[in-house]
C-alpha cells in the first residue's frame, strides 16, 4: 500500500471512530453531570432507587442520591432538583401526582412492575384448618378456627391500626361474614401477630400488604375476596350483596416511575434505561429482608442482586445505547 493510500485509510478509520464517538456521546448525553435520584422514606423505595442507580452507573453515568420527602419531591422533580423518582404509589400520592404531570415539567416513565396488594391474608396453618381458602366463601364455615376469647364464636380479623383508617368493619358486614375486626396497635404489632401465629402454628387472618419483608420469611396468601368493581364501595347495586356496600376487595393500585421532562434530552440513554426498568415483588422482598432484618448494607445487597441478574438489566442498557 503506498503512502497516500495509507494516509487515506488511516484518515477514514479516524473519521469513522470520531463519528462513532460523537454518536455514542450524543446518545449518552451529559455523562459528567450526575443524575439525581430521589430517596424517600421506606426501605423498598431505597432498594428500587439503588438498583436503578447501580445499573445507570454500570452504563457509564454518574448518580447522586437525594433525600426527598414523598410529597415535596413532586416540586423538586419539576425544577430538576431531582431528576427522577421511581416508586410512586397511586394509593397515597393523590393530587400531588396529577398536579406534577399537569405542569408539563414532569413525565411518566411507565409502571415499575411491583404489584401492590392490600387485602386480607392468611398463613399456612389457616390453609390447613380451612381448606376451602382462598375462596372467601369458605370463611364462615371456618370462623371458629380463627376465633379468640374476645370474639368467639366469631372469627378474628387482625386489622390495621385504627389511626391508619380501615374499611373492614363495613366489608365484613357487606360480605355477611361472622368475623370481628380487631385493630392492631402498630405495624410492629401486625408483624408480631404474624410471627406469633407462625411460631404456634395457629390459623391467622390479617389485613396486610405486599411487598413487605415479612413475606420473605413467612408464607402469606391473600384471600380471594370478590373483585373490586367501580362503585362497590358506595353503591349497593354493585357487588355480590345488593343490600350492602363494601362487598368487594380493595381496588388494585399501581406503582409508577416519573422523571423531569428535560431528562430525555440531557441524558437520552439514561432516560431510556429508566423507562425500561422494572422490578418485581420477588426481587424486592428478599432484599428488604436482608436490609431490615439481617442488618446488611443496602449497597452490598443491591450490588449482589445486580451482579446476579445481568440477564435482566443488561438488555435495557444495550437497547438504550443502540
Amino acid at each position: 500500500m503506498d503512502t497516500r493510500a495509507k494516509f487515506v485509510s488511516v484518515t477514514m478509520f479516524g473519521l469513522t471512530m470520531l463519528l462513532t464517538s460523537i454518536s455514542y456521546g450524543a446518545s449518552m448525553g451529559a455523562v459528567n453531570e450526575p443524575i439525581k435520584l430521589a430517596v424517600n422514606e421506606w426501605t423498598g423505595q431505597h432498594i428500587t432507587t439503588h438498583v436503578a442507580g447501580q445499573v445507570l452507573e454500570r452504563a457509564g453515568y454518574k448518580v447522586e442520591y437525594v433525600t426527598a420527602g414523598y410529597y415535596p419531591q413532586m416540586t423538586a422533580i419539576r425544577d430538576n432538583t431531582v431528576t427522577a423518582t421511581l416508586e410512586i404509589w397511586s394509593s397515597n400520592i393523590g393530587e400531588h401526582y396529577t398536579k406534577a404531570v399537569a405542569s408539563g415539567q414532569v413525565e411518566e416513565l411507565g409502571d415499575l412492575g411491583l404489584v401492590p396488594v392490600e387485602t386480607w391474608f392468611y398463613n399456612d396453618a389457616a390453609a390447613k384448618a380451612c381448606p376451602g381458602l382462598p375462596d372467601w366463601n369458605a370463611l364462615n364455615g371456618c370462623a371458629d378456627k380463627f376465633a379468640k376469647g374476645d370474639t368467639f364464636p366469631n372469627g378474628r380479623l387482625v386489622d390495621y391500626p385504627a389511626d391508619w383508617g380501615t374499611s373492614n368493619v363495613d366489608r365484613i358486614k357487606g360480605l355477611n361474614l361472622d368475623y370481628v375486626s380487631v385493630p392492631a396497635g402498630s405495624e410492629g404489632a401486625l408483624i408480631a401477630e404474624i410471627k406469633g401465629a407462625d411460631a404456634r402454628n395457629e390459623p391467622l387472618l390479617i389485613m396486610f400488604w405486599a411487598p413487605h419483608w415479612v413475606q420473605a420469611v413467612i408464607n402469606l396468601t391473600n384471600v380471594g375476596l370478590p373483585p373490586y368493581e367501580p362503585g362497590c364501595h358506595d353503591d349497593p347495586a354493585v357487588g355480590v350483596n345488593s343490600a350492602a356496600t363494601w362487598d368487594c376487595d380493595w381496588e388494585r393500585g399501581y406503582i409508577k416511575k416519573m422523571a423531569w421532562v428535560g431528562m430525555k434530552d440531557q441524558w437520552p440513554a439514561a432516560h431510556a434505561i429508566l423507562a425500561a426498568y422494572t422490578l418485581r415483588n420477588q426481587d424486592q422482598i428478599p432484599m428488604m429482608n436482608a436490609i431490615d432484618q439481617e442488618g446488611r448494607n443496602i449497597e452490598d445487597v443491591v450490588r449482589e442482586w445486580v451482579d446476579n441478574n445481568e440477564a435482566i438489566w443488561q438488555p435495557w442498557v444495550d437497547a438504550a445505547k443502540n
